[in-house]
Protein backbone atom coordinates (compact mmCIF):
# COMPACT_ATOMS: atom_id res chain seq x y z
CA UNK A 1 0.00 0.00 0.00
CA UNK A 2 1.32 3.53 -0.77
CA UNK A 3 2.15 5.79 2.25
CA UNK A 4 1.21 9.25 2.51
CA UNK A 5 3.57 12.24 1.84
CA UNK A 6 3.07 15.73 3.56
CA UNK A 7 4.25 17.96 0.62
CA UNK A 8 4.73 21.66 0.96
CA UNK A 9 4.41 23.54 -2.14
CA UNK A 10 6.00 27.37 -2.15
CA UNK A 11 5.62 29.10 -5.04
CA UNK A 12 6.19 33.30 -6.29
CA UNK A 13 7.01 35.83 -8.97
CA UNK A 14 4.50 34.19 -11.51
CA UNK A 15 2.58 37.43 -12.77
CA UNK A 16 3.68 40.91 -14.39
CA UNK A 17 2.70 44.33 -14.51
CA UNK A 18 0.82 43.46 -17.33
CA UNK A 19 -1.07 40.63 -16.03
CA UNK A 20 -1.65 37.14 -14.12
CA UNK A 21 -1.80 36.50 -11.03
CA UNK A 22 0.58 34.17 -8.48
CA UNK A 23 -3.09 33.59 -6.18
CA UNK A 24 -4.67 32.79 -9.36
CA UNK A 25 -2.30 30.18 -10.26
CA UNK A 26 -3.22 28.60 -6.56
CA UNK A 27 -6.64 28.50 -7.19
CA UNK A 28 -5.69 26.87 -10.48
CA UNK A 29 -3.45 24.53 -8.91
CA UNK A 30 -5.88 23.85 -5.94
CA UNK A 31 -9.22 23.14 -8.26
CA UNK A 32 -6.89 20.40 -10.19
CA UNK A 33 -6.05 18.96 -7.22
CA UNK A 34 -9.14 18.90 -5.53
CA UNK A 35 -10.77 16.84 -8.94
CA UNK A 36 -8.19 14.48 -7.91
CA UNK A 37 -8.88 13.87 -4.20
CA UNK A 38 -6.09 15.53 -2.64
CA UNK A 39 -6.37 16.41 0.93
CA UNK A 40 -5.72 19.63 2.13
CA UNK A 41 -3.79 20.10 5.32
CA UNK A 42 -4.79 24.13 5.65
CA UNK A 43 -5.67 27.01 3.73
CA UNK A 44 -3.59 28.24 0.86
CA UNK A 45 -1.45 30.52 2.07
CA UNK A 46 -0.62 33.81 0.77
CA UNK A 47 2.49 35.61 2.28
CA UNK A 48 2.88 39.28 1.51
CA UNK A 49 7.44 39.98 1.98
CA UNK A 50 9.20 43.28 2.18
CA UNK A 51 6.86 45.93 0.45
CA UNK A 52 9.78 48.20 -0.03
CA UNK A 53 11.35 45.49 -2.80
CA UNK A 54 11.39 48.29 -6.35
CA UNK A 55 10.90 45.31 -8.48
CA UNK A 56 7.80 43.25 -6.80
CA UNK A 57 4.87 43.67 -8.68
CA UNK A 58 1.88 45.18 -6.68
CA UNK A 59 1.74 43.55 -3.12
CA UNK A 60 4.71 41.08 -3.21
CA UNK A 61 2.99 38.20 -1.99
CA UNK A 62 4.27 34.88 -2.43
CA UNK A 63 1.84 31.65 -2.20
CA UNK A 64 2.18 28.50 -0.11
CA UNK A 65 -0.17 25.08 0.48
CA UNK A 66 0.31 22.08 2.66
CA UNK A 67 -1.07 18.63 0.75
CA UNK A 68 -0.96 15.24 1.75
CA UNK A 69 -0.93 12.57 -1.44
CA UNK A 70 0.29 9.05 -2.00
CA UNK A 71 1.73 10.16 -5.38
CA UNK A 72 3.87 13.25 -4.86
CA UNK A 73 5.68 12.63 -8.35
CA UNK A 74 2.27 13.32 -10.67
CA UNK A 75 1.47 16.49 -8.28
CA UNK A 76 4.70 17.66 -8.96
CA UNK A 77 4.74 17.10 -12.54
CA UNK A 78 0.68 18.65 -12.38
CA UNK A 79 1.82 22.07 -10.25
CA UNK A 80 5.25 22.47 -12.74
CA UNK A 81 2.99 22.83 -16.28
CA UNK A 82 0.58 25.07 -14.40
CA UNK A 83 3.75 27.36 -13.15
CA UNK A 84 4.72 27.37 -17.11
CA UNK A 85 1.03 27.88 -18.42
CA UNK A 86 0.41 30.68 -15.76
CA UNK A 87 3.74 32.67 -15.10
CA UNK A 88 3.55 35.89 -17.11
CA UNK A 89 7.33 35.01 -18.30
CA UNK A 90 7.11 36.78 -21.60
CA UNK A 91 6.41 40.34 -20.00
CA UNK A 92 9.07 40.03 -17.20
CA UNK A 93 8.15 37.33 -14.78
CA UNK A 94 10.73 34.78 -12.92
CA UNK A 95 8.59 32.11 -11.56
CA UNK A 96 10.38 30.49 -8.61
CA UNK A 97 8.45 26.79 -7.35
CA UNK A 98 10.24 24.75 -4.61
CA UNK A 99 9.01 21.28 -3.08
CA UNK A 100 9.44 19.98 0.79
CA UNK A 101 8.45 17.10 1.53
CA UNK A 102 7.73 17.18 5.35
CA UNK A 103 5.04 17.73 7.91
CA UNK A 104 7.32 20.04 10.10
CA UNK A 105 9.37 22.86 9.05
CA UNK A 106 13.13 23.10 9.79
CA UNK A 107 14.21 26.57 11.47
CA UNK A 108 15.92 27.50 8.58
CA UNK A 109 12.92 28.32 6.74
CA UNK A 110 11.53 29.87 9.08
CA UNK A 111 14.98 32.41 9.70
CA UNK A 112 14.84 32.62 6.16
CA UNK A 113 11.10 33.97 5.58
CA UNK A 114 11.77 36.12 8.78
CA UNK A 115 14.81 38.37 6.53
CA UNK A 116 12.79 38.06 3.83
CA UNK A 117 9.68 39.91 5.46
CA UNK A 118 11.69 43.26 6.17
CA UNK A 119 15.20 42.65 4.09
CA UNK A 120 16.75 42.25 0.89
CA UNK A 121 17.47 38.68 0.15
CA UNK A 122 19.43 37.85 -2.83
CA UNK A 123 18.35 35.44 -5.13
CA UNK A 124 21.58 33.49 -5.42
CA UNK A 125 21.46 33.22 -1.60
CA UNK A 126 17.78 31.37 -2.70
CA UNK A 127 19.03 28.81 -4.67
CA UNK A 128 22.38 28.56 -2.39
CA UNK A 129 19.38 27.82 0.82
CA UNK A 130 17.80 25.54 -2.08
CA UNK A 131 21.17 23.53 -2.73
CA UNK A 132 22.04 23.55 1.14
CA UNK A 133 18.61 21.85 1.68
CA UNK A 134 18.59 19.79 -0.67
CA UNK A 135 14.77 21.27 -1.73
CA UNK A 136 13.31 20.03 -5.37
CA UNK A 137 13.06 23.54 -6.99
CA UNK A 138 12.15 24.25 -10.56
CA UNK A 139 12.63 28.23 -11.84
CA UNK A 140 12.53 30.40 -14.82
CA UNK A 141 14.05 33.55 -16.12
CA UNK A 142 16.65 34.43 -12.89
CA UNK A 143 14.94 32.80 -10.47
CA UNK A 144 13.76 35.70 -8.44
CA UNK A 145 10.74 33.68 -7.33
CA UNK A 146 12.97 31.19 -5.31
CA UNK A 147 12.94 33.99 -2.67
CA UNK A 148 8.90 34.07 -1.96
CA UNK A 149 8.85 29.92 -2.63
CA UNK A 150 10.86 29.61 0.13
CA UNK A 151 9.61 32.02 2.20
CA UNK A 152 6.05 31.29 1.73
CA UNK A 153 6.58 27.65 3.08
CA UNK A 154 9.32 28.97 6.41
CA UNK A 155 6.60 31.78 7.23
CA UNK A 156 5.47 31.32 10.77
CA UNK A 157 2.82 33.15 11.82
CA UNK A 158 1.80 35.00 15.33
CA UNK A 159 -0.97 36.10 14.21
CA UNK A 160 -2.56 36.34 10.93
CA UNK A 161 -5.90 37.30 8.80
CA UNK A 162 -8.12 35.52 5.97
CA UNK A 163 -8.54 37.05 2.65
CA UNK A 164 -11.46 36.29 -0.06
CA UNK A 165 -9.75 36.56 -3.51
CA UNK A 166 -12.74 36.50 -6.48
CA UNK A 167 -11.84 35.32 -9.54
CA UNK A 168 -12.79 36.67 -13.39
CA UNK A 169 -13.59 34.49 -16.18
CA UNK A 170 -10.46 34.99 -19.00
CA UNK A 171 -12.58 36.69 -20.93
CA UNK A 172 -12.95 39.73 -18.71
CA UNK A 173 -9.13 39.83 -18.34
CA UNK A 174 -8.33 43.71 -18.50
CA UNK A 175 -11.35 44.86 -18.46
CA UNK A 176 -12.88 47.63 -16.34
CA UNK A 177 -14.24 46.37 -13.23
CA UNK A 178 -17.90 47.13 -12.34
CA UNK A 179 -19.06 46.79 -8.29
CA UNK A 180 -21.96 48.75 -6.59
CA UNK A 181 -20.29 51.37 -4.46
CA UNK A 182 -23.25 51.44 -2.22
CA UNK A 183 -22.58 47.60 -1.67
CA UNK A 184 -19.27 47.49 -0.54
CA UNK A 185 -20.02 50.56 1.58
CA UNK A 186 -22.70 48.22 2.92
CA UNK A 187 -21.09 45.13 3.37
CA UNK A 188 -18.53 47.22 5.19
CA UNK A 189 -21.03 47.98 7.89
CA UNK A 190 -22.60 44.95 7.98
CA UNK A 191 -19.24 43.03 8.43
CA UNK A 192 -16.80 45.14 10.51
CA UNK A 193 -14.77 44.61 12.70
CA UNK A 194 -14.86 41.11 11.39
CA UNK A 195 -14.07 42.53 7.84
CA UNK A 196 -11.39 45.57 7.35
CA UNK A 197 -9.77 47.84 5.09
CA UNK A 198 -12.87 47.59 2.31
CA UNK A 199 -13.85 51.49 1.92
CA UNK A 200 -12.85 54.62 2.47
CA UNK A 201 -16.03 56.30 3.63
CA UNK A 202 -13.71 59.69 3.29
CA UNK A 203 -13.02 59.84 0.05
CA UNK A 204 -15.90 57.24 -0.67
CA UNK A 205 -13.75 54.90 -2.55
CA UNK A 206 -13.84 51.27 -2.90
CA UNK A 207 -10.60 49.69 -1.68
CA UNK A 208 -11.30 45.75 -2.44
CA UNK A 209 -10.90 45.74 -6.36
CA UNK A 210 -7.48 46.64 -7.84
CA UNK A 211 -6.51 48.40 -11.11
CA UNK A 212 -4.74 46.07 -13.25
CA UNK A 213 -4.84 43.67 -15.65
CA UNK A 214 -5.01 40.25 -13.18
CA UNK A 215 -7.38 38.14 -13.28
CA UNK A 216 -8.73 39.33 -9.56
CA UNK A 217 -11.85 40.74 -9.57
CA UNK A 218 -12.49 41.66 -5.95
CA UNK A 219 -10.65 40.72 -2.60
CA UNK A 220 -12.09 41.26 1.08
CA UNK A 221 -9.78 40.87 3.91
CA UNK A 222 -11.38 39.23 7.20
CA UNK A 223 -10.78 37.68 10.72
CA UNK A 224 -12.87 34.30 9.76
CA UNK A 225 -14.58 32.17 6.89
CA UNK A 226 -17.79 33.00 7.92
CA UNK A 227 -17.48 36.76 7.82
CA UNK A 228 -15.85 36.70 4.15
CA UNK A 229 -18.59 34.74 3.12
CA UNK A 230 -21.39 37.05 4.41
CA UNK A 231 -19.66 39.59 2.91
CA UNK A 232 -19.70 38.11 -0.36
CA UNK A 233 -23.62 38.02 -0.40
CA UNK A 234 -23.84 41.64 0.06
CA UNK A 235 -21.39 42.49 -2.88
CA UNK A 236 -23.44 43.16 -5.37
CA UNK A 237 -21.62 43.50 -9.55
CA UNK A 238 -23.37 42.26 -12.69
CA UNK A 239 -20.05 40.32 -13.60
CA UNK A 240 -20.27 36.68 -13.46
CA UNK A 241 -17.32 35.77 -11.70
CA UNK A 242 -15.19 32.32 -12.27
CA UNK A 243 -15.03 31.10 -8.70
CA UNK A 244 -13.22 32.61 -5.21
CA UNK A 245 -10.46 31.39 -2.96
CA UNK A 246 -9.52 32.36 1.08
CA UNK A 247 -6.09 32.44 1.81
CA UNK A 248 -4.67 32.24 5.05
CA UNK A 249 -2.65 35.40 4.92
CA UNK A 250 -0.10 37.89 6.97
CA UNK A 251 -1.73 40.87 5.73
CA UNK A 252 -2.99 43.58 8.59
CA UNK A 253 -0.56 42.14 10.72
CA UNK A 254 2.33 44.90 10.39
CA UNK A 255 4.65 42.12 10.81
CA UNK A 256 7.12 43.95 8.57
CA UNK A 257 8.05 46.57 10.97
CA UNK A 258 8.11 44.49 13.79
CA UNK A 259 11.97 44.53 13.64
CA UNK A 260 14.37 47.24 15.26
CA UNK A 261 15.90 49.44 12.83
CA UNK A 262 19.54 50.23 13.64
CA UNK A 263 22.71 52.23 11.96
CA UNK A 264 24.22 49.07 10.88
CA UNK A 265 21.22 47.11 9.54
CA UNK A 266 18.91 50.41 7.86
CA UNK A 267 20.11 49.19 4.40
CA UNK A 268 18.24 50.52 1.29
CA UNK A 269 15.01 49.14 1.07
CA UNK A 270 15.09 47.71 4.38
CA UNK A 271 11.54 47.74 6.95
CA UNK A 272 11.27 48.48 10.36
CA UNK A 273 10.68 50.56 13.34
CA UNK A 274 13.10 53.00 15.31
CA UNK A 275 12.75 55.12 18.53
CA UNK A 276 14.22 58.06 18.85
CA UNK A 277 14.25 61.57 20.07
CA UNK A 278 13.19 64.28 17.66
CA UNK A 279 16.58 66.14 16.80
CA UNK A 280 15.81 68.15 13.55
CA UNK A 281 12.01 70.12 13.89
CA UNK A 282 9.95 69.29 10.90
CA UNK A 283 10.14 71.36 7.78
CA UNK A 284 7.15 70.84 4.75
CA UNK A 285 9.33 70.82 1.18
CA UNK A 286 7.46 70.83 -1.75
CA UNK A 287 4.64 68.60 -2.45
CA UNK A 288 3.18 69.09 1.17
CA UNK A 289 5.73 66.34 2.13
CA UNK A 290 7.07 66.72 5.55
CA UNK A 291 10.71 65.97 6.87
CA UNK A 292 12.27 65.60 10.34
CA UNK A 293 15.23 64.17 11.98
CA UNK A 294 15.64 61.91 14.74
CA UNK A 295 18.47 60.76 16.64
CA UNK A 296 18.54 57.27 18.04
CA UNK A 297 21.78 55.58 20.47
CA UNK A 298 23.81 58.88 19.23
CA UNK A 299 22.83 58.34 15.30
CA UNK A 300 20.78 60.58 13.19
CA UNK A 301 17.99 59.46 11.16
CA UNK A 302 15.98 61.60 8.03
CA UNK A 303 12.68 60.31 7.94
CA UNK A 304 9.39 61.58 5.51
CA UNK A 305 6.49 61.62 5.71
CA UNK A 306 4.22 61.67 2.51
CA UNK A 307 1.22 64.09 1.95
CA UNK A 308 -0.94 61.17 0.51
CA UNK A 309 -0.88 59.03 3.93
CA UNK A 310 -2.54 61.91 5.65
CA UNK A 311 -0.03 61.65 8.65
CA UNK A 312 1.63 65.06 7.83
CA UNK A 313 -0.37 67.50 9.83
CA UNK A 314 0.73 65.51 12.53
CA UNK A 315 4.14 64.93 11.46
CA UNK A 316 4.72 69.20 11.37
CA UNK A 317 3.50 69.65 14.58
CA UNK A 318 6.44 67.97 16.24
CA UNK A 319 8.58 69.33 18.56
CA UNK A 320 12.61 69.04 18.79
CA UNK A 321 12.66 66.85 22.35
CA UNK A 322 9.69 65.10 21.22
CA UNK A 323 9.96 61.10 22.15
CA UNK A 324 8.54 58.64 19.20
CA UNK A 325 8.95 55.57 17.54
CA UNK A 326 8.68 55.26 13.69
CA UNK A 327 7.54 52.67 11.43
CA UNK A 328 8.92 52.34 7.42
CA UNK A 329 10.62 51.23 4.62
CA UNK A 330 14.41 52.98 4.11
CA UNK A 331 15.11 54.76 0.79
CA UNK A 332 17.98 54.76 -0.30
CA UNK A 333 20.61 57.99 0.06
CA UNK A 334 19.96 60.54 -3.17
CA UNK A 335 21.67 63.88 -4.15
CA UNK A 336 20.42 65.74 -1.10
CA UNK A 337 19.62 63.61 1.87
CA UNK A 338 20.96 60.32 2.94
CA UNK A 339 19.25 57.30 3.58
CA UNK A 340 15.58 57.96 4.69
CA UNK A 341 12.86 56.45 6.52
CA UNK A 342 9.35 56.75 4.86
CA UNK A 343 7.13 56.31 7.63
CA UNK A 344 3.90 53.86 7.39
CA UNK A 345 2.97 54.96 11.07
CA UNK A 346 3.71 58.03 14.01
CA UNK A 347 3.98 57.23 17.90
CA UNK A 348 4.02 59.67 20.53
CA UNK A 349 5.87 58.34 23.54
CA UNK A 350 6.39 61.40 24.85
CA UNK A 351 5.63 64.82 23.72
CA UNK A 352 7.55 67.83 25.38
CA UNK A 353 5.88 70.90 26.38
CA UNK A 354 5.89 73.68 24.27
CA UNK A 355 6.82 76.57 26.54
CA UNK A 356 6.35 80.72 25.75
CA UNK A 357 8.68 82.74 26.98
CA UNK A 358 7.58 86.52 26.55
CA UNK A 359 8.20 90.17 28.22
CA UNK A 360 6.16 90.64 31.25
CA UNK A 361 2.58 92.34 30.77
CA UNK A 362 1.61 95.49 33.10
CA UNK A 363 -1.09 94.66 35.27
CA UNK A 364 -2.23 98.36 35.63
CA UNK A 365 -2.29 99.16 31.76
CA UNK A 366 -2.55 95.23 30.06
CA UNK A 367 0.24 96.37 27.89
CA UNK A 368 3.68 94.23 26.79
CA UNK A 369 6.66 95.77 28.88
CA UNK A 370 9.55 96.92 26.83
CA UNK A 371 13.38 95.38 28.21
CA UNK A 372 15.25 98.11 29.61
CA UNK A 373 18.72 96.66 28.55
CA UNK A 374 20.74 93.52 29.69
CA UNK A 375 19.65 92.71 33.18
CA UNK A 376 17.73 96.10 33.42
CA UNK A 377 14.73 94.43 33.72
CA UNK A 378 11.70 95.95 32.07
CA UNK A 379 9.15 98.81 32.18
CA UNK A 380 6.01 99.69 31.05
CA UNK A 381 6.10 102.81 28.83
CA UNK A 382 3.20 104.29 29.66
CA UNK A 383 2.54 103.98 33.56
CA UNK A 384 6.56 102.98 34.56
CA UNK A 385 5.99 100.20 36.21
CA UNK A 386 8.74 97.80 36.26
CA UNK A 387 9.21 94.06 36.28
CA UNK A 388 12.69 91.57 36.19
CA UNK A 389 11.54 88.51 34.87
CA UNK A 390 9.96 87.39 31.74
CA UNK A 391 6.89 85.19 31.87
CA UNK A 392 6.39 81.75 30.40
CA UNK A 393 2.89 79.79 29.26
CA UNK A 394 2.34 76.41 28.09
CA UNK A 395 1.35 76.05 24.90
CA UNK A 396 -1.42 72.73 23.96
CA UNK A 397 0.04 71.01 21.43
CA UNK A 398 -1.36 69.86 18.43
CA UNK A 399 -0.66 65.96 18.98
CA UNK A 400 -1.08 63.77 21.80
CA UNK A 401 0.71 60.67 23.46
CA UNK A 402 -0.67 58.10 21.10
CA UNK A 403 -0.73 56.42 17.82
CA UNK A 404 -1.11 57.98 14.28
CA UNK A 405 -1.73 55.74 10.94
CA UNK A 406 -2.15 56.88 7.42
CA UNK A 407 -5.81 56.91 6.31
CA UNK A 408 -7.36 54.03 5.10
CA UNK A 409 -6.91 54.54 1.48
CA UNK A 410 -2.61 54.70 1.80
CA UNK A 411 -2.06 51.51 3.82
CA UNK A 412 -0.22 48.49 2.35
CA UNK A 413 -1.37 44.73 2.03
CA UNK A 414 1.07 43.97 5.33
CA UNK A 415 -0.24 47.31 7.48
CA UNK A 416 -1.97 46.63 10.54
CA UNK A 417 -5.70 48.96 10.55
CA UNK A 418 -6.68 50.61 14.06
CA UNK A 419 -9.26 48.12 14.85
CA UNK A 420 -6.82 45.21 14.41
CA UNK A 421 -4.47 47.21 17.15
CA UNK A 422 -3.25 44.72 19.77
CA UNK A 423 -5.07 42.01 18.52
CA UNK A 424 -4.19 38.64 17.13
CA UNK A 425 -6.01 35.82 15.60
CA UNK A 426 -5.55 32.52 15.82
CA UNK A 427 -8.87 31.06 15.70
CA UNK A 428 -9.22 30.33 12.02
CA UNK A 429 -9.11 26.60 12.10
CA UNK A 430 -8.82 24.99 8.85
CA UNK A 431 -11.12 21.71 8.08
CA UNK A 432 -12.18 20.38 4.71
CA UNK A 433 -15.92 21.11 4.97
CA UNK A 434 -15.17 24.97 5.30
CA UNK A 435 -16.41 26.85 2.15
CA UNK A 436 -12.77 28.03 1.50
CA UNK A 437 -12.83 27.03 -1.97
CA UNK A 438 -15.51 27.47 -5.01
CA UNK A 439 -15.77 27.49 -8.47
CA UNK A 440 -19.41 28.50 -10.19
CA UNK A 441 -19.73 25.60 -12.08
CA UNK A 442 -21.86 26.56 -15.47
Amino acid sequence: MEKDTILNVGFDDTDSPKGMCTTFLAYKIVDLLQKQKTEFLDFPRLIRFNPNIPWKTRGNGAVSMKIKTKNPLKIKNQIKNLVSKYSDTKNGANPGLVFFESNSIPSEFTKFSKLALWQLINRNNAKKFAKKNNLEIYFQGNGQGLIGAIGAIGYDFHDHTLELLSYRKKSKFGKERKISTDSVRNMQEKTSPHTFNSFDTKKGRVLITPHGPDPVFYGVRGENVDSLIHATKILKTTEKLDGYMIFKSNQGTGDHLKNDLTFENMKPYASGKIQGIVSISPKIVKGGHVLFKITSNNHDFWCAVYKPTGMTIHASNLLKGDKIIVGGGVRKASKNYPRIINLEFLEILSPVKNISISNPECKKCNKKMKSKGLNQGFQCIHCGEREFKKTSHEIPRKIKKQLYLPKISAHRHLSRPLQRIGMKNKSSQFNESLSWFCVYRK
